[in-house]
């Protein structure tokens, strides 16, 4: 059986996986590509392409600037894979890539939701200058027991569990002296490792929720179709299909926890044999390996990783 022929599930990355010169290659090879970054140029008013190709890397890095950068290099690579024939069951998204997700199940045309990326992008900047927070990552510790971390650290403000990124791998987010007595609490509480992230804000905290509610504002001005195929909500992992269902995940996203452990089993009982991380680096793809050990993962952001797919 070729890869072409097994249940397929799509993945989209989020911020983290930005570096200079995505999508540079899918542009210089496939006329899909091309099209998408000329237009995201021509909406957005400014060269997109290239920041993204060329940087400054401090530029690219910008919250207003990484989330537009990421939707549009995913959207290219899903175009070009979607051209070579290869078809998914199932798509899901980390965070800001969920909005690729839902471009790929038919949600919106391009434009619009590059536009909703943009201001999505924007009003948590603009959150995070009023309401100042950060992040960390904890290795070492289940979810259960990070989940433990923030009730202790608690009592020092607001603090969150926000991605849980892998069995062993959870984000937390909230207030800067919160943030640093639950990675403290961590540390006691046996953590391999505790990583503080490089990030404007306390994202997928409800330090956003300025930013949750203006969004939904921009998500009932869009207009949404409902899905060609489910998408796996990070909100709730768990699919959705309905236009409804899809505005109110991407408002809730934004305060609450990226539940990608679970997103990535309700693909697998969706029976998902392959999973394909669509766009830059291969982030969502050293996850998975780390959730599963029962499927295929690949990571396709340029043509020499599509050939290599479609090869096998």
């Amino acid at each position: 059986m070729g890869l072409l022929d097994k249940k397929i599930a799509f993945v989209f990355p989020g911020q983290g996986s930005q570096c200079v010169g995505m999508g540079k290659d899918l542009y210089e090879s496939f006329d899909e590509a091309r099209v998408l970054f000329d237009q995201a140029d021509e909406a957005l008013g400014f060269s997109l392409s290239d920041l993204c190709f060329n940087g400054p890397e401090d530029q690219l890095t910008l919250t207003i600037n990484t989330q537009p950068a990421l939707y549009v290099t995913s959207c290219a690579a899903y175009m070009v894979a979607a051209a070579s024939g290869i078809r998914p069951i199932i798509a899901a998204g980390h965070s800001v890539g969920e909005y690729a997700a839902l471009f790929a199940a038919g949600a919106y045309d391009f434009v619009d939701g590059l536009k909703l990326v943009r201001e999505r992008a924007r009003l948590m900047n603009d959150a995070a200058q009023s309401n100042p927070g950060t992040m960390a990552a904890i290795l070492g510790l289940s979810p259960d027991q990070v989940c433990e971390v923030v009730k202790k650290a608690s009592g020092a403000g607001i603090v969150v569990a926000a991605n849980f990124n892998s069995p062993i791998q959870t984000v937390i987010s909230g207030e800067t002296d919160a943030v640093k007595r639950a990675s403290e609490v961590a540390s006691e509480m046996g953590a391999r490792k505790v990583v503080p992230l490089s990030v404007s804000g306390a994202f997928h905290s409800p330090l956003m929720q300025d930013a949750a509610d203006a969004l939904f504002e921009a998500l009932r001005a869009t207009n949404i179709s409902d899905l060609s195929i489910p998408v796996v909500a990070n909100y709730t992992a768990q699919v959705e299909n309905e236009a409804e269902e899809v505005r109110i995940n991407l408002a809730r996203q934004i305060t609450g926890s990226v539940r990608w452990v679970q997103s990535v089993n309700t693909m697998l009982d969706s029976e998902a044999q392959v999973f394909i991380e669509l766009g830059s680096g291969s982030v969502l793809a050293g996850l998975i390996k780390r959730i599963t050990k029962n499927v295929e993962v690949y990571s396709v952001g340029d043509k020499a990783s599509l050939e290599q797919v479609l090869s096998i």
